[in-house]
């Protein structure tokens, strides 16, 4: 129990309390006022909630449906990110009921900010609700029951986890266009799901990401040299035998941002121009102390 307690941190409890406020926010300002669906179970709620008697309200939908399913994920996804996610997901719904119903603040009609602009509620509901998932994601945690159960199903099923949550928003929207006989508000929170999708890969994963450099060379000497004294940093090198020519060559393995790459092309292709170069994307970088 104690070493439980002491692999718990304090600072992740306060990201994921910020994180929680925010998603509150981003949901209870300016989906829900002009009804407006979020993803996952929080949309799921956001329905229920419209459709159900006034004291059964969006957030006894997000205790009712998520405690269960973090609770289900445990022993796939360990004590510690249930715990951090629980925390998430009950200061999202307290958060949630204090500004429904506690704070002088009207969202029965319109979002106090956008108005009834129902594209701009879209997307800053989606842009606001996306921040708190993706900081709950980065401080070890998830607010949302639906990834969890993306994550214990989808090779079951053999699909992505990705996948396996946008198949349930379109099942999601779908429904929510038959019960309210309108598409119009489901067309719209497609709008809100890309928007919080895309937040989250930049929370999660950094807005300036680094470039992972593969060089293949027969002058790893000179070129590790020539990048190490211009950016002021290691590169790795790995021996490899050239498949067509037979011939020894070196691998260097070097991670620049995208400002370095234009000077870094002219470093390695004035040592060696015969020089193969590939560039791909990373989508962190850190130290294993970190």
């Amino acid at each position: 129990m104690r070493k439980f307690i002491r692999s718990l941190s304090l600072k992740n409890f306060l990201f994921l309390l910020l994180a929680g406020c925010i998603n509150a926010i981003g949901v209870t300002i300016f989906l829900a006022p002009v009804k407006l669906y979020d993803s996952g179970i929080s949309g799921t709620a956001i329905l229920l909630s419209q459709i159900t008697p006034a004291y059964l309200t969006l957030s006894v939908f997000l205790l009712l449906f998520n405690i269960p399913l973090f609770l289900f994920g445990l022993k796939k996804q360990g004590a510690v990110f249930t715990v951090y996610s629980l925390f998430a997901v009950a200061v999202y719904s307290v958060v949630a009921w204090l500004i429904t119903d506690v704070l002088p603040i009207d969202v029965s009609i319109a979002s106090p900010l956008a108005g009834q602009d129902l594209l701009l509620c879209a997307l800053f509901g989606g842009i606001i609700s996306g921040i708190g998932s993706g900081l709950t994601i980065r401080n070890g945690g998830a607010i949302d029951g639906i990834e969890v159960m993306a994550v214990i199903f989808s090779k079951r099923l053999n699909i992505t986890v990705g996948t396996f949550v946008m198949l349930y928003n379109v099942v999601l929207y779908v429904i929510c266009g038959i019960v309210k006989q309108s598409w119009i508000l489901p067309l719209y929170s497609i709008v809100t799901y890309a928007a919080g999708l895309k937040t989250i890969d930049f929370v999660v994963e950094g807005f300036d990401r680094s470039k992972s450099v593969m060089i293949v060379t027969e002058k790893p000497k000179e070129i590790s040299e020539a990048l190490m004294e211009e950016f002021k940093c290691g590169t790795t090198s790995m021996s490899a035998t050239g498949g067509y020519s037979n011939t020894e060559k070196t691998v260097i393995y070097f991670v620049v941002n995208r400002f370095q790459i234009y000077k870094m092309r002219n470093i390695i292709h004035t040592i060696d121009p015969k020089a193969f170069v590939t560039i791909s994307e990373v989508a962190d970088v850190f130290k294993s102390n970190d």
